[in-house]
């Protein structure tokens, strides 16, 4: 009972994580397409928030369940190489979400170098994690 609470726990974090993941590239968007200062102001707290509330705290939380149901079922790392390409993709997902924290940095310093068109495509790029990694947990290909 415990690994299905464990379960319904990692995927609520990760619906958080990705809900924060989706949102603060668009936010990235509109910041680039800004041209007044209190705008500009606006969308640093709002990215701020975003990032520290709720997709920091969404991160830990997918990884803290993910590796408590590991650790409670290590035998799903031997039911095939879906796990090693989830947990692949995974670590990438890790390394974008901080590198939406870089740029996020540089939004606050007033040090964006890139325009709308940009993160309109950084946009899209958690959509593609999110397909790969639903498709290998629930098909399971390989």
């Amino acid at each position: 009972m415990l690994y299905l609470w464990l379960k319904a726990l990692h995927i609520i974090a990760i619906v958080c994580w990705f809900a924060g993941l989706f949102y603060l590239p668009r936010l990235f968007v509109y910041h680039a397409m800004s041209e007044d200062a209190p705008s500009r102001e606006r969308f640093c707290i709002m990215e701020r928030k975003l990032y520290r509330g709720i997709m920091i705290p969404s991160m830990v939380a997918t990884l803290v369940f993910g590796i408590w149901m590991l650790a409670r079922n290590p035998g799903l790392f031997a039911s095939g190489g879906w796990l090693h390409a989830k947990l692949t993709l995974v670590v990438l997902l890790i390394g974008y979400h901080h590198w939406c924290g870089a740029l996020l940095k540089r939004f606050a310093r007033g040090d964006n170098r890139r325009g709308h068109v940009f993160y309109r495509w950084f946009n899209e790029v958690p959509v593609l994690f999110l397909l790969a990694i639903v498709i290998l947990v629930v098909v399971k290909p390989f």
